[in-house]
């Protein structure tokens, strides 16, 4: 078995009640990695087509990578895959905390759930004795994420669903200690099979090729990390809300369902204001990450409890046109005990207000109160009256009630925090991200409009290029599993301290704006260069990786998952952005929208797909995707 694998898969039944390893497919490992890449290899080999989200036959996997383990930065997240309740396609989902350091301390790199039980159930797996015990939830089931964690033995690791998760509503998460898989309804798919939690522990340690130098190559990556100056300052200072401010003043942050891109009362919900009133205790990060994303902050009779990150902020703050960051925690903290993904939630409340304020749906939320929200997330979590709706997301609410115009989502998932109408190869990414409206499938929004060197991201230059080698990329980190924030550190210290008026600056932005025909030939190359990504996994399975190498199993990986999806019966019109950001400008001088349209062909024709979006056999051959 190539080292940084346990070399074992544990399948769990749970109608049968049955359990059993099994030894970890070789060949998947060196094609897929693992993560998300080695759970989309095993749902599409072992799901027939047409399956119900909710029912049996879906599979839940949870999936580890050869770096969980190991003591690199950002290195212990898990991978969750499904069929996605929310999409109808490919789910996945990936989080911190601390379970995937538990599965692999069992001597477990993937976790095959299927099946359904008649009763909540919960799991005990004792890696070291080979045993898993299926025991009775039912005191556990209707609690809140917390309380059922607070309840769990505290020697092992757990993940675990919430209400949301038990009433399957379709944005429900899996949570891990503070932190949560939360996109595409994965919480949804583990409650639908009424398992309320996973509970894991284990003595094993993780093997590596080369032990000292990953240990001396780790402390240098590290030392890279302090001193730079997102990992290693303003991130670690102003979390990921420091991005408010740079997203505000980009005019992409949304705000009022999209319909604008800028919120005058974005200072208050930002991580600088975060810093200077609300900060309460420590800063927080997963386990071996020296970052400190995590902010603690007081919420009103819950104590001292994680603050909210960019995203909530973003579509819980500005996008409600809210400033209160008090009740921005509150609804962050509701979400996460209830086990929501504050994205789609963010998003389908804001889209809800826009619905009652054109008169087609009679709801008491309006923009800019706070009045009802908190009242409305516990409905929603626990599926009572218009609760129940807004639990199915903004596409099934279009269809209810009709906004499809206006409903923020791509393929049933709601957009994240980043107007693609002021970051065109991001709107490139959100329609044609297999998993749906989401940022961490490739972040092309950093190299355009967020990040400290940017290109124009209102022309069309590279918009097509971009997309490409940042979904490659992500999809291979998520498959070894790595946070993706790991990536912020390619653009290294020199760039982040020039001058935007600079000369130097122009030149480098400009010809990097122009550097289309290399910035293709680059992504094929082999052997050089390493960045820590490559030689982490260089130095743990023996393996030589480089740029060109993660550039290719991502690719392998994002053409099996649009494969998934042909398969599941989505298709090109699915490529897509809603109305709004096609044809409503926010821009001085914009006559429309984000150019979807002059920019969806040549995507196509540079991923080697038909002019309708299906992979050439010539394609999937060269890839290695068998289907």
């Amino acid at each position: 078995m190539i080292k940084g694998y346990a070399g074992r898969v544990l399948e769990v039944d749970l109608s049968a009640r049955t359990f059993s390893f099994e030894p970890l497919d070789e060949e998947i490992a060196r094609l897929y990695i693992g993560g998300k890449g080695y759970g989309a290899r095993l749902l599409y080999d072992r799901t027939p087509p047409g399956i119900d989200p909710l029912g049996a036959e879906n599979l839940l996997i949870f999936a580890t990578g050869p770096l969980n383990g190991s003591v690199a930065p950002q290195s212990n997240r898990f991978a969750v895959v499904c069929k996605s309740p929310l999409t109808g396609g490919i789910g996945n989902a990936t989080c911190g905390g601390s379970f995937a350091l538990g599965l692999k301390k069992a001597g477990i790199d993937i976790l095959v759930v299927q099946g359904e039980s008649p009763h909540p159930v919960r799991l005990e797996i004792d890696g070291d004795a080979d045993e898993v015990q299926f025991l009775d939830a039912s005191d556990l089931w209707g609690k809140g994420t917390y309380e059922t964690q607070r309840e769990l033995s505290r020697k092992m690791q757990h993940a675990v669903i919430g209400p949301a998760g038990e009433n399957t509503v379709l944005y429900a998460g899996i949570v891990s200690n503070e932190r949560i898989a939360g996109r595409t309804g994965v919480g949804a798919v583990m409650g639908a099979k009424r398992l309320k939690a996973v509970s894991v522990n284990g003595r094993r340690k993780l093997e590596m090729e080369d032990p000292e130098k990953f240990k001396e190559y780790t402390k240098e990556v590290r030392e890279i990390f302090k001193d730079h100056p997102v990992l290693g300052e303003s991130m670690k200072r102003f979390g990921t809300g420091a991005i408010v401010n740079t997203t505000n003043g980009r005019n992409i942050l949304p705000t009022r369902n999209f319909q604008k891109g800028h919120f005058d009362g974005a200072m208050k919900i930002s991580g600088e204001w975060i810093e200077d009133h609300e900060l309460k205790g420590v800063k927080t990060s997963c386990i071996h990450c020296p970052v400190t994303c995590g902010r603690d902050v007081e919420v009103e009779g819950k104590g001292i409890v994680k603050g909210p990150e960019y995203e909530t902020l973003a579509l819980m703050g500005s996008n409600l046109e809210v400033s209160d960051i008090k009740k921005v925690s509150e609804w962050n903290y509701l979400a996460d005990d209830f086990g929501m993904d504050t994205i789609s939630l963010g998003a389908t409340l804001g889209f809800a207000m826009e619905l009652g304020e054109r008169g087609m749906l009679d709801v008491d939320l309006q923009f800019g109160d706070v009045a009802g929200v908190s009242q409305m997330i516990d409905d929603i979590a626990h599926r009572r009256g218009l609760g129940s709706d807004l639990a199915d997301g903004t596409r099934r609410m279009a269809e209810k009630y009709g906004g499809k115009e206006f409903a923020p989502h791509v393929k049933g998932l709601e957009l994240s925090a980043y107007d693609p109408r002021g970051s065109f190869a991001q709107g490139v990414e959100y329609a044609t991200t297999n998993r749906g409206g989401c940022h961490v499938q490739g972040a092309s929004m950093y190299l355009e409009s967020v990040g400290p060197l940017t290109i124009n991201p209102q022309n069309l230059k590279l918009k097509a290029d971009i997309p490409i080698v940042q979904q490659n990329l992500a999809c291979a980190i998520n498959s070894m599993v790595l946070c993706i924030f790991t990536t912020y550190g390619i653009v290294p210290k020199a760039v982040h301290e020039m001058s935007p008026e600079s000369l130097t600056y122009k030149l480098l932005s400009k010809a990097l704006e122009n550097s289309g025909p290399m910035f293709r030939f680059a992504q094929g190359i082999k052997g050089n260069p390493m960045l820590w990504f490559e030689k982490w996994l260089t130095l743990i399975t023996g393996i030589k990786f480089s740029s060109g190498h993660l550039q290719e199993i991502g690719a392998r990986i994002f053409n099996l998952e649009r494969m998934y999806n042909l398969r599941e019966g989505l298709s090109e019109a699915d490529d897509t952005l809603p109305d709004r950001i096609l044809n409503e400008p926010t821009f001085e001088g914009m006559e429309s929208g984000h150019p979807l349209g002059k920019l969806l062909p040549s995507y196509y024709r540079k991923r080697g797909w038909d002019e309708h979006g299906v992979p050439r056999p010539d394609t999937l051959e060269k890839l290695q995707v068998s289907v």
